[in-house]
């Protein structure tokens, strides 16, 4: 059987395909103040623009590719039950090739319901005022805003507590609750942090190996690392 491998995984690793992070920019996302685009306020407060900003993100899906590190973390599905945890809202993970996806905060090609976070669409167009659900409630961006519950974090505790082997990527790991994952591995199995400038980790009792690089050569490192626990 597979020993079961769990890949946490924040802005990071998409960054090295272009997409930018607003925490790179003093609260700042493609020009615009998080509070304006990011939560259920700014919605009330002017749709349009929150439309736009989103619109203009799922359009930015279609020029960009996976890197190296969305690679192999496909390739170690080859040798281990892999399981991806990822804070974005891209589809690059599935886009390389990844079978086992787990979206925290939403994903940018999907809307939902203002009425019904369970009425869930595929979408890749742009999102208008007056595009509806069937029964007539408008369509927003299925992305879990600032001070919005996070509807997956009850399975991604799950998956994190039956890891064999925890790996986490690119994440600044300030954004709760996703930060407070890892604390739910067991404190038997080896983890991995991968990320150029990582932030300090307490009292994990876990052994700790932190690999100050970008996703794509962090990856690398641990993909032979892994060899020895297969």
């Amino acid at each position: 059987m597979k020993k079961k491998l769990v890949v946490l995984t924040g802005a990071g690793i998409s960054a090295e395909s272009g997409i930018k992070t607003f925490r790179d920019a003093d609260g700042l996302w493609e020009g615009h103040n998080v509070m304006d685009v990011a939560t259920p306020e700014g919605w009330h407060k002017n749709p349009e623009l929150v439309l736009d900003f989103y619109n203009q993100r799922r359009r930015q899906l279609h020029d960009v590719q996976p890197n190296l590190g969305h690679q192999i973390l496909t390739e170690l599905e080859n040798d281990f039950d892999v399981s991806i945890i990822t804070q974005n809202v891209d589809n690059l993970h599935e886009k390389a090739g990844s079978s086992n996806v787990l979206h925290l905060h939403g994903e940018l090609l999907k809307v939902r319901s203002i009425a019904n976070r369970n009425y869930i669409l595929d979408w890749e167009t742009d999102l208008n005022l007056g595009d509806f659900d069937d029964k007539g409630n408008q369509l927003r961006p299925h992305i879990v805003w600032f001070g919005e519950e996070v509807p997956a974090l009850e399975k991604a505790v799950t998956i994190v507590e039956k890891a064999d082997i925890l790996i986490i990527i690119g994440t600044s790991l300030q954004v709760y609750p996703a930060a407070g994952l890892m604390n739910f591995a067991k404190q038997t199995i080896p983890v991995y942090y991968i990320d150029p400038k990582p932030a300090p980790i307490y009292d994990l009792p876990n052994d700790l190996k932190i690999i100050a690089a970008t996703g794509s050569e962090g990856v690398k490192i641990v993909q032979k690392d892994l060899e020895k626990l297969k």
